[in-house]
C-alpha cells in the first residue's frame, strides 16, 4: 500500500477545476494578477483550448518582463548509463539489454573540452541510479573537473544524503535536477519496479536535502504521460511554490519532458500531445512568472521554435543522450531516450536570433552568487 501525498502537495482539491467549462472563469484566470492552484487548474482544462492564443500572449509578455528577449542555453553530458533501477519507462533500466559505458577521466576531459570549445558554460551531468561504476565519489571528481572549465554545473543523478550534496557543492556543483516523474503514488509504485527510486517519499525529500546541503538551484519536473497531466502539473506547481517559500533564496526551474521512444518500447499511459504541452507551459508561466521554464531537445525543432520566449526561457542545445558523444573519444552506448531536435548550436542560435531572441551562453549569477546553506531548514517530515 502506498503512502498518501502530504497535504501541502495534494492536487485533489483543485482537480475539479481542470474539467471546468466556464469560459468566463478561464478568461479571468488567464488575466489574474495573483493566480493560484485554482487558476492553474482552470487554464489546464480542455475547455481552455480555444483560449490558447490569449494564454500565449500573456505568457510571452510575462516571459519578456522577467527574462527579456533571452534564452539561456545548456547541454547535458551523460557520465554513465549503468543503472540498477527498474523504471518501466527508461531505456537504460537494469533489465534492458543496453550497451553500458562510463566515462573515464581522460574521456571526461575530452568531452568537457569539446563542450567548452563550443562556447557553452552550463552543463548537466547525468548518471543512472547509484552504482559502483558511478558513485558519489565519481560524480564529485567529475564536478571538480568540470568546474575547472565551466561556471554552472548541475547534476541529474540519484538522490543523495545532505552531507553528500554538501560535498558536491564544495567541489563546484551549483544545482541539482530531480524529477519526481509523477506525483501519483499508485502510478509511481507501478512504474518503479525495484531499486532505491521505488521509495517515493525519500525521493520527494531529496530537494530539501540538496538545498540544505548548499546547492543554489533546483530543477523540478514531471514525466508527462505517466499519469493524469493536470493532476501532475498542479502537484508540480504546489511542490515548486512550497520550496520557494521554504528556501526563498534558492532558484527553482521547471521542465516538461514527455515520454519518448526508448529501448523497452514503453508507451505513454496518458499521452500528451503538443497542444497540451504548450497549454501546460503557458499556464505555468502565467502562474509562476519569474521561474525559468525549460524545454529540452526531446521535443521537435518546430515546437521548440514556437515556444522559445513564449513561456520558455531556457533550452538545451546539441544534446546527446548516450554516454559522452561530444568528442570522438568515446565509443557507442545505448541512449536513454531519442532526441528530436538535432540541430547544431550555430543553427539553433540562428533560429533564436531570427525570432528576435538572444542566446545566452554564460550565467554570470552562477559566478558571483555565494551558495546559501540551509542548515536548520525543516525536513517537512516526508
Amino acid at each position: 500500500m502506498t503512502n498518501p501525498l502530504p497535504n501541502w502537495l495534494d492536487p485533489q482539491p483543485w482537480l475539479a477545476h481542470s474539467q471546468s467549462t466556464d469560459l468566463r472563469a478561464i478568461e479571468n484566470a488567464i488575466h489574474s494578477d495573483h493566480p493560484t492552484e485554482r487558476e492553474l487548474a482552470l487554464m489546464l482544462s480542455p475547455a481552455a483550448r480555444p483560449l490558447l492564443e490569449p494564454m500565449a500572449h500573456r505568457a510571452q509578455a510575462l516571459t519578456q518582463r522577467h527574462f527579456g528577449r533571452t534564452i539561456s542555453l545548456y547541454t547535458p553530458l551523460y557520465l554513465s548509463n549503468f543503472c540498477n533501477g527498474g523504471c518501466l519507462y527508461c531505456g537504460i533500466a537494469a533489465d534492458r539489454r543496453a550497451t553500458r559505458a562510463v566515462l573515464d577521466t581522460q574521456q571526461l576531459d575530452h568531452e568537457l573540452d569539446a563542450i567548452t570549445a563550443a562556447g557553452l558554460d552550463e552543463i548537466v551531468l547525468l548518471t543512472g541510479e547509484r552504482m559502483p561504476e558511478a558513485d558519489t565519489a565519481y560524480i564529485r571528481e567529475a564536478i571538480a573537473r568540470a568546474a575547472q572549465r565551466l561556471n554552472n554545473i548541475n547534476i541529474e543523478v540519484f538522490p543523495m544524503r545532505q552531507e553528500e550534496y554538501r560535498s558536491l557543492a564544495e567541489a563546484g556543483c551549483t544545482g541539482v535536477t530531480l524529477y519526481q516523474e509523477t506525483y501519483n503514488t499508485t502510478v509511481y509504485a507501478q512504474m518503479h519496479r525495484w531499486g532505491d527510486k521505488r521509495d517515493f517519499h525519500a525521493r520527494l525529500d531529496a530537494p530539501n536535502r540538496a538545498l540544505r546541503g548548499g546547492l543554489r538551484t533546483l530543477g523540478l519536473g514531471v514525466l508527462l504521460g505517466l499519469a493524469d497531466p493536470a493532476a501532475d502539473l498542479i502537484a508540480l506547481y504546489r511542490h515548486a511554490t512550497h520550496l520557494l517559500k521554504t528556501y526563498w533564496q534558492a532558484g527553482i526551474t521547471l521542465s516538461f519532458p514527455r515520454i519518448k521512444p526508448q529501448m523497452g518500447g514503453f508507451q505513454a499511459l496518458h499521452p500528451v500531445d503538443e497542444t497540451t504541452l504548450a497549454q501546460a507551459i503557458f499556464a505555468l508561466r502565467i502562474c509562476l512568472p519569474a521561474v525559468p521554464l525549460l524545454l529540452s531537445t526531446r521535443e521537435s525543432a518546430a515546437i521548440r521554435d514556437g515556444l522559445a520566449g513564449v513561456g520558455i526561457s531556457k533550452m538545451s542545445v546539441a544534446s546527446k543522450t548516450t554516454v559522452g558523444g561530444y568528442s570522438d573519444k568515446v565509443g557507442d552506448s545505448t541512449q536513454q531516450f531519442s532526441i528530436s531536435d538535432e540541430r547544431s548550436i550555430a543553427s539553433f542560435c540562428a533560429m533564436l536570433r531570427n525570432k528576435g531572441l538572444e542566446p545566452v551562453f554564460k550565467n554570470y549569477d552562477a559566478i558571483y552568487r555565494e551558495p546559501t546553506v540551509y542548515a536548520d531548514a525543516p525536513s517537512h517530515n516526508l
